[in-house]
């Protein structure tokens, strides 16, 4: 298992305690792009998909860990 599968399982086994950092990481990973214009929010942009914007909060709120777990399935997945 590659150090990307273990932060992705361990992200979902506890989306209420998730740093900023790791999601950043695992967006990345598949693809996203991160861009801050100076305030507390980042805006994850790939080709083809939805902008997803993050505020960079530690943890980072469960609402926001459970739409990138969605995301990162949906690769998985090939949809």
């Amino acid at each position: 298992m590659s150090r990307k599968e273990k932060l992705i399982k361990l992200i979902k086994n506890n989306p209420t305690n998730v740093r900023f950092e790791d999601l950043k990481k695992v967006l990345e990973g598949i693809g996203y792009k991160a861009v801050n214009r100076g305030g507390s929010h980042y805006v994850f942009t790939k080709k083809g998909s939805i902008a997803l914007t993050i505020p960079y909060r530690k943890p980072v709120k469960v609402i926001y860990v459970k739409q990138v777990i969605k995301i990162v399935e949906e690769e998985e997945n090939g949809c």
